[in-house]
């Protein structure tokens, strides 16, 4: 059945249902009237008053407006007397938040929502309640110093936050993720498809793999380096951390919270250290290598040397003295050569302060064609120089000549001899951004799968050449090296070899 007051006739009924709905409101109701004169009357005060404003019925007097005015906190009575003016000269609610200070709770907050209307006699009435809003206001200010400091970490923070809703497939970036991908709205950038696209297709495997072991529960946590595309179309490395914290009944994810670090610089960081241990290793290989052939060569010759010596101490007749300082010239000069290549090694790997100069590629290749045609007694050579005229590169001039007639030189030698040797130049850029010179023939061709280890090895050779020595390569690779480039090769037996040269220039 519903009690409709306005209805009812029963008046005992109505102040019986008002009495129980005073009785359990915490709030103090009350109607105060203000006359034509600034008198304060207080028709209807609830005995909640005592419990929220420390005050009792009785107290209310001609005086209960002072008293009510030295409790209000001094910082909010302007504000409270000047809107019950502005609530009184309007006809309108009056609604406001002040501060009381109490004999027994001490500071509280308090909120008043009451209606206005004017009545008889120039008068007006306010009708309502006072809230005590203290545990709603310390709820109020600890939020917002939570918010605050939130924020704060947020800003102060090098991680972009993401918020991945499953149910709708809506996903949150926060300002530092739309910084990351050099964004500035998320308008076109708000569901998980299109983050999978900007993902360099290298990566994705191990991202979707990452993610799903985690969505189904097989790992605590979702944790990821990928390479995302900027809006500039460059890529950036960056650190993807994700966990589910809502699934449903059968453990499917619903909601995924997680975070994007740019680790970018500590990505080339890694990869320049990486980088930087191969080539020590490289380094100590070649050490090792060297003092073998240094200790194998030198003492080879040496004893070679000995023989001879003891040889022609042993003849008495002294008749082959001349056939053996033959012998003695020939061991005499393969040593002198021997040291010779230690030496231009030694220089090559132990020089520092290598001198780098920006030149002309084309140039220094038309140098070499020009030397090869001077001393080649081949005149069917054909060397393409494809590299454009105006393109530099940062290299040491000396180091740069004798890579490039190294490399041309070799490609003569080793020609195939049923065809007159081809040697074509052309310029590239790596995808990395940096520049490279490949050098293809269409001579012999070497064995990679045999041989492929020792093609820079010193004193390795691969074809039965009389001129074959096995050092050109080792000395080559050096020089590069030396200069932070990479070398690279591809052969076919029969086809021909192509040198890739990568430059540590971009």
């Amino acid at each position: 059945m519903i009690f409709d007051l306005y209805e009812n006739e029963d008046c005992l009924e109505v102040k019986n249902f008002y009495r129980k709905l005073f009785a359990d409101m915490p709030d103090l109701l009350f109607q105060f009237i203000i006359d034509k004169d600034n008198s304060y009357s207080f028709p209807l005060i609830s005995k909640s008053i005592d419990d929220i404003f420390e005050l009792t019925v009785s107290e209310f007097t001609n005086d209960i407006i002072f008293i009510i005015y030295e409790r209000i906190f001094p910082q909010d009575r302007d504000m409270f007397f000047q809107s019950l003016v502005k609530a009184r000269k309007e006809i309108k609610p009056w609604e406001i938040e002040f501060r009381a200070v109490l004999p027994k709770k001490g500071m509280r907050w308090f909120k008043i929502s009451a209606k206005t209307e004017s009545i008889p006699d120039e008068c007006v009435s306010f009708c309502g309640h006072v809230s005590d809003i203290t545990n709603l206001k310390d709820k109020e200010e600890k939020l917002r110093i939570s918010e605050e400091r939130f924020q704060f970490a947020l800003e102060a923070s090098t991680a972009g936050i993401w918020d991945w809703d499953m149910v709708t497939n809506n996903v949150f970036y926060s300002s530092l993720s739309l910084k990351i991908l050099e964004l500035d709205s998320a308008d076109i950038f708000d569901d998980p498809e299109r983050w999978d696209k900007i993902v360099h297709p290298d990566d994705l495997p191990k991202y979707y793999s990452d993610i799903h072991e985690h969505f189904d529960n097989k790992i605590p946590y979702y944790e990821n380096y990928h390479r995302v595309m900027t809006s500039s179309g460059n890529y950036k490395w960056i650190l993807d951390r994700g966990k589910v914290i809502k699934r449903d009944e059968n453990g499917k994810p619903l909601r995924v919270i997680g975070t994007h670090t740019d680790v970018s610089l500590q990505k080339e960081k890694e990869l320049e250290l990486l980088k930087t241990m191969k080539l020590y290793s490289d380094q100590n290989s070649r050490l090792l290598n060297f003092s073998h052939i240094v200790s194998h060569n030198l003492n080879t010759q040496a004893g070679n040397i000995k023989s001879i010596l003891d040889f022609i101490d042993g003849d008495v007749d002294k008749q082959t003295i001349n056939e053996m300082l033959l012998h003695l010239r020939t061991v005499s000069n393969d040593l002198n050569d021997t040291i010779s290549n230690l030496t231009q090694i030694v220089k090559t790997q132990s020089n520092i302060n290598i001198a780098v100069a920006p030149l002309k590629l084309y140039e220094y290749i038309e140098k070499t064609i020009s030397t090869i045609k001077r001393y080649d007694k081949q005149t069917n050579v054909s060397i393409i120089n494809n590299v454009p005229k105006y393109l530099k590169i940062n290299f040491n001039p000396a180091y740069l000549e004798s890579v490039l007639l190294n490399f041309t030189t070799n490609a003569i030698k080793y020609a195939h001899p049923d065809r007159d040797p081809v040697i074509v130049f052309d310029f590239g850029i790596e995808p990395e951004g940096y520049k490279s010179l490949k050098i293809t023939d269409n001579g012999l061709g070497i064995d990679l799968a045999v041989y492929g280890d020792l093609l820079f090895g010193m004193y390795k050779t691969f074809h039965k050449h009389e001129e074959a020595r096995g050092i050109g390569l080792y000395i080559t690779r050096n020089q590069i090296e030396a200069m932070k480039g990479s070398i690279f090769v591809e052969s076919e037996v029969g086809a021909g070899t192509s040198f890739k040269i990568v430059f540590n220039d971009m």
